[in-house]
């Protein structure tokens, strides 16, 4: 029975060292959710692609300082399923983006849920509401 069971452990506790940072990667810990932000800028890069889309952006802080802005998303497919495509922002676009931004200061943002009843976050291109 002890031979059997040594390796039944082994096969359990390696599938739970694999699945919890899968549990991890899904959260929005790392985003002030009680607050939104409006990022402005000039699209740099869209990023179509698994397992997030990314909108990246030059914009300008309250200084006058040239900011690199990352805005993040959910995976492609559930992204389609509020309208998006892989054409909806192109580079020199003109935008702004409310979105959650990075506790910790960083100029990264996220839009939160793509589930098509979840509130809307602002998002005007070229200065037309896409959303």
């Amino acid at each position: 029975m002890r031979n059997k069971l040594a390796p039944i452990s082994f096969a359990i506790a390696s599938l739970l060292a694999v699945s919890v940072p899968l549990f991890a990667h899904h959260g929005n810990a790392s985003y002030d959710t009680s607050k939104s932000v409006t990022v402005k800028g000039t699209v740099t890069e869209y990023v179509w692609s698994n397992p997030h889309v990314f909108v990246k952006l030059d914009g300008k802080d309250d200084s006058g300082n040239m900011v690199h802005w990352i805005v993040e998303g959910q995976n492609p497919v559930s992204m389609m399923a509020i309208g998006w495509t892989k054409n909806t922002f192109k580079p020199g676009d003109e935008v702004e983006i409310d979105a959650m931004q990075a506790k910790n200061g960083n100029p990264v943002a996220f839009l939160g849920s793509a589930s098509p009843t979840a509130p809307r976050r602002r998002i005007v291109i070229n200065g037309k509401q896409f959303q």
